[in-house]
């Protein structure tokens, strides 16, 4: 059975729009595209190659994440590793055209229920599913219940509007720190694996003050 990894950069407020350039996605008037590069450092690129992509893996992806990288990543240096590895595997790709005709080698869209096709990929023996970005499948994956693990970079920075990690309709789940390290430039890469339910406790007292009990009473 195959994992779904969510890897994403985001902003201490959780925005992950438009990481990569000014022109990578100024939808809603974000007007901040290309916020991770001043704060890319060698640290951060070991960690997204290693740990990140350190093991076998497929792409998931929306559609306009798709374009973005289907835009760029075929026509970088042919000694980039990054676009030689995300030219060699596969890349299933979440849209609603089912016209689409997808000329990146080793692409193919999930189909009309994009949710039914990640299931049986899952259900499947292979590589991890990894997705980059695409903001708006990934809702539609957290809704569902289908992330697994988590690679949060997260830049000290705040962007105050703009498309976030986690939407409202997300599945509470609970997650376990598996890894983490801090890049030179304040970036802290966490990696995070699912810890059963959210576990809940109490600081109150045992038995409450009055002021206590009329505080309940007037919250309802």
């Amino acid at each position: 059975m195959r994992k779904i990894v969510t890897g994403a950069f985001v902003s201490l407020d959780g925005v992950m729009q438009a990481p990569g350039g000014p022109e990578e996605d100024p939808t809603g008037g974000f007007r901040y595209g290309g916020w991770v590069a001043p704060l890319f450092d060698e640290a951060l690129g070991d960690a997204v190659m290693n740990d990140m992509f350190g093991e076998p893996f497929d792409l998931l992806l929306g559609r306009r994440t798709y374009d973005i990288f289907a835009a760029h990543w075929p026509y970088v240096e042919p000694g980039d590793p990054i676009g030689a590895l995300f030219d060699k595997i596969n890349k299933y790709v979440a849209t609603r055209n089912p016209d689409l005709k997808l000329a990146w080698r080793n692409s193919q869209t999930l189909g009309p229920d994009a949710v039914a096709a990640v299931r049986m990929l899952k259900s499947e023996d292979g590589p991890n599913l990894l997705t980059q970005g695409s903001t708006d499948f990934l809702q539609t994956l957290l809704k569902n219940d289908l992330v697994d693990e988590l690679f949060v970079s997260i830049f000290p920075l705040v962007l105050g509007k703009g498309k976030r990690l986690f939407g409202n309709g997300v599945v509470p789940a609970g997650f376990k720190l598996a890894s983490s390290k801090t890049s030179g430039t304040g970036v802290i890469m966490c990696r995070y694996v699912r810890d059963g339910t959210v576990k809940t406790g109490s600081f109150a007292m045992q038995e409450p003050s009055e002021a206590e009990l009329e505080r309940r009473r007037n919250l309802t």
